[in-house]
């Protein structure tokens, strides 16, 4: 028998970081892969007496099904803390809860794309995205970052053709950590207002700022013409795949429709529990205890790769987030010295799946959230091992 699969499935990549999964559970691997956020951050008796407290008060409504939009009280609150953080006007109804962003990804996608329409995506850009427009066949463009956000230049180029969509993770970007300015912000807006273009604002890890001053959204200075995505699980927990779109109401709508296709409505207990748990702690509090950790964590890799690698050897530094972007030397390829870092011991994901095109990049991304100051210390140990014997070798031809 043959089997005849949609070309969407048959042309689809595998997650490289989801292959990387297979060598983790070796013997003292060490692994700066992922975007796992500490576990030792994860409140886990704050969230276990928040499920009893639910089923105890409305165990009977908690577990059955529910409207598709999401748990009233928890939109309510999302839309409160958008006021609060930046006096953005949400309203409640403009928020969609979904299963973590990689369904928003999807949602939107089936909601905006036909194969070979435009993408707009940053150079390099976050793989999870790249893999979910992938499957609905779009042609992409890319715009190349810099230190202070997108090329300004290269985006005017982008947008001639009015792309339907356009993707940009402005704070601590994934996979670099850089994070766009005020002006570049604004920049960006003024450019987007010229067009018909969604602007899709991914914000996973905006809450995570350790140094400097946190920035206004993007949809603040263009509302009608962004959606914005937010998520749980780097402030909570992973595991519970919570997150959710703000989006006007005729965009809202359409997405409703294509959730309800796709699973009704996420995890109610699990909405009501997050929303139980929220209200009975102060959430600001448990912020700050992970940014003092994680920013300990930062200077450890920073002060180990300044120590250990080869000075041919950049990289970013972040002021909040979860990851840091190094560049080895031209001609020195992080995918071919993957395998050398296993047998080391240590695990990275090569820069390649962050492109839409190229492949034997000499970038890499590497998390520092979720291994102690010792293990990352070892890690860069190893990883120069690995670095620093390839520059040599490159060097000597």
């Amino acid at each position: 028998m043959q089997l005849r699969f949609a070309r969407r499935v048959a042309n689809a990549k595998k997650s490289f970081i989801r292959e990387i999964f297979k060598v983790l559970g070796q013997k003292d691997m060490i692994s700066f892969s992922g975007g796992f956020p500490n576990p030792s951050s994860f409140p886990i008796e704050g969230i276990k007496a928040a499920a009893i407290k639910v089923l105890d008060s409305d165990g009977a409504n908690a577990l059955q099904y529910s409207s598709t939009e999401g748990y009233l009280p928890l939109r309510e609150y999302i839309a409160k803390r958008y006021f609060a953080r930046f006096e953005l006007k949400v309203d409640p109804s403009e928020i969609l809860i979904v299963n973590g962003s990689q369904q928003a990804f999807d949602l939107i996608s089936k909601v905006f794309l036909d194969i070979g329409d435009t993408v707009v995506v940053e150079k390099p850009a976050y793989l999870g995205a790249l893999q979910s427009f992938g499957f609905y066949e779009p042609t992409y463009k890319v715009v190349p970052l810099t230190e202070t956000g997108l090329d300004l230049v290269a985006l005017k180029d982008a947008l001639k053709d009015n792309p339907k969509l356009m993707y940009v993770v402005p704070n601590f970007q994934n996979p670099t950590g850089l994070t766009y300015s005020n002006e570049n912000r604004i920049a960006i807006a003024d450019l987007l207002r010229k067009t018909d273009t969604i602007l899709i604002e991914d914000d996973p890890y905006g809450e995570l700022r350790f140094k400097g001053i946190d920035h206004q959204p993007i949809k603040s200075v263009l509302d009608e013409q962004t959606i914005l995505l937010g998520s749980f699980s780097k402030i909570v927990s992973p595991g519970m795949r919570m997150g959710w779109i703000v989006a006007k109401k005729e965009i809202m709508e359409k997405l409703v429709i294509a959730k309800q296709a796709s699973d009704l409505h996420s995890n109610y207990f699990t909405q009501r529990i997050i929303t139980q748990y929220l209200m009975d702690n102060d959430i600001d509090k448990h912020i700050e205890t992970i940014k003092a950790m994680y920013l300990k964590q930062r200077e450890q890799m920073l002060t180990s790769m300044k120590q250990y690698f080869d000075p041919s050897i950049t990289y970013t530094q972040p002021e909040g987030g979860m990851f840091l972007w190094v560049t080895l030397p031209e001609g020195v390829s992080a995918m071919k010295l993957f395998e050398s870092a296993v047998v080391q011991k240590i695990v990275y994901v090569p820069g390649d799946p962050f492109y839409t095109v190229g492949e034997d990049l000499n970038t890499l991304r590497m998390n520092y959230t979720n291994s102690t100051p010792k293990e990352i210390d070892e890690g860069v140990q190893r990883l120069a091992k690995v670095f620093n014997e390839a520059i040599k070798k490159t060097n000597s031809r």
